[in-house]
C-alpha cells in the first residue's frame, strides 16, 4: 500500500504547467510513480511511457492482463516523432483535423518506448489530449505519458476523481482531481499503418466523422471477436462491468417491464438504466437509473459510466438496459454497454 495524494486543480487556472499541484504530479512522474489526471475523456493513470518500472506499475496497480497495449499520450508534435518513426499523410490529416482530443493513432514504433507499452507490437497507440490539466501534466513532465483509464481493470472507467479513489486509492502515487470529464467514453482508437485505415475501438470521434476526413474507413474485426491479438486498448477483454448482471434489451419498454415483473415474483432487486425520455415507465423497478436524453447521444455517453458505479452502490441484482442507435457517437456507446454486459442481450 502507498499514500495517494490528491491534487484538487481548477482546469481553467492560467498557467497550469506551473501551478504546483501539476509540478508536483509531474515530479511523481519523473521519479517512475504513477498518477491519474483527468482527460477530456476519462480519467487516465499515467506513467513514464519510457520507463519499463513504471509501466509495470500500471499494469499492477489496474490488475490489467500485459497484452493489452496502452496509449501514449503526449503534448507535442515533436513527441510523436520522437516515439514514431513516421507519421503519413492520411494520419497528418487526421491529426490537423482532430488533435488535440479523442483519437488515438495507431502509428509505427521507434522502439523508444518500453516494450510493455505496445505489448511486444511493432506499433504504438498514441494521442494528443485536449484537456488543459493533461495537456499541463505532460509538458511539465517532459516525458510521453503511458495512460489507460484509471480503474481496476474490468470496472467502469471513472469520469470523476472519486471513482479513481474508490478504485485506486492506496495503489498509485497520486490522482490530479480537475473536475468532471466531458466526452466521458474513451478515444476513437485508429490503425493508421493499414489501407485504408481501420477503427480499432469507436470513441468519442465517430466513424461518420473520420470518413469526412479521409473518406474510405475499415472496421476492425476485433471489435467483434475476442481471438485475436489486440492492437488496441478495449478490444479483447471484459470491460467496464457494473457488480452486478447487466441485459441489454433491444425490443425495449414492454419487454424490459415483463423482465422486471418476473424477477421481482422471484424476490429480486431490479434496476432499469434509461435515459430522461423513458424515467417514468418503469414503476415496478426497484432502482431507475437516467444516463441522459436518447434524443442528445452525447449527454448518454457523458453519463454511462458514471450510472454503471451508481449501480454498485443500489445493490441490485440483475440490470435491464435500453439499447441505442450505433449512428455516430452511439456506436461508442453501445460497444462500452456490450462490454458492460458480457454480451447479454434479451432479444
Amino acid at each position: 500500500m502507498v499514500e495517494t495524494q490528491v491534487w484538487r486543480v481548477d482546469p481553467n487556472a492560467p498557467d497550469l504547467e506551473h501551478t504546483p499541484q501539476i509540478i508536483a504530479a509531474a515530479e511523481k512522474l519523473v521519479q517512475g510513480e504513477i498518477v491519474a489526471f483527468p482527460t477530456e475523456t476519462v480519467y487516465g493513470l499515467g506513467g513514464n511511457a519510457k520507463l519499463q518500472d513504471s509501466v509495470r506499475k500500471i499494469y499492477e496497480a489496474k490488475g490489467r492482463p500485459s497484452d493489452n497495449p496502452l496509449i501514449v499520450h503526449v503534448a507535442t508534435l515533436e513527441q510523436v516523432r520522437d516515439i514514431c518513426t513516421e507519421i503519413h499523410p492520411i494520419a497528418k490529416k487526421l491529426i490537423d483535423t482532430f488533435w488535440p482530443g479523442p483519437l488515438t493513432l495507431v502509428l509505427p514504433s521507434r522502439g523508444e518506448v518500453s516494450n510493455a507499452v505496445t505489448a511486444g507490437l511493432s506499433t504504438v497507440a498514441v494521442r494528443m489530449p485536449s484537456h488543459p490539466v493533461a495537456r499541463a501534466l505532460i509538458l511539465a513532465s517532459n516525458l510521453p505519458i503511458a495512460a489507460p483509464s484509471a480503474n481496476l481493470s474490468g470496472r467502469p472507467s471513472p469520469t470523476r476523481a472519486d471513482h479513481v479513489f474508490y478504485d485506486l486509492d492506496g495503489r498509485i502515487a497520486g490522482i490530479v482531481d480537475g473536475g468532471e470529464t466531458g466526452v466521458g467514453v474513451e478515444s476513437t482508437v485508429v490503425d493508421c499503418t493499414t489501407t485504408p485505415i481501420t477503427i480499432l475501438r469507436p470513441g468519442g470521434i465517430s466513424k461518420e466523422q473520420l470518413v469526412e476526413v479521409v473518406g474510405a474507413v475499415a472496421d476492425d474485426p476485433g471489435l467483434t471477436r475476442s481471438d485475436q491479438i489486440p492492437k488496441a486498448p478495449g478490444m479483447k477483454y471484459k470491460h467496464y462491468a457494473p457488480q452486478a448482471m447487466m441485459y441489454l434489451v433491444p425490443s425495449g419498454k414492454e419487454k424490459i417491464c415483463e423482465l422486471v415483473a418476473t424477477e421481482k415474483n422471484n424476490g429480486r432487486r431490479i434496476g432499469v438504466l434509461t435515459t430522461e425520455e423513458n424515467r417514468d415507465s418503469y414503476p415496478d423497478a426497484d432502482v431507475v437509473l437516467v444516463c441522459g436524453k436518447r434524443s442528445e447521444p452525447a449527454t448518454v455517453a457523458h453519463n454511462l459510466f458514471d450510472v454503471l458505479r451508481r449501480f454498485d452502490q443500489k445493490n441490485v441484482d440483475a440490470i435491464y438496459s435500453e439499447t441505442f442507435s450505433e449512428e455516430g457517437i452511439g456506436k461508442a456507446i453501445m460497444n462500452r454497454m456490450s462490454k458492460a454486459a458480457g454480451g447479454r442481450i434479451i432479444e
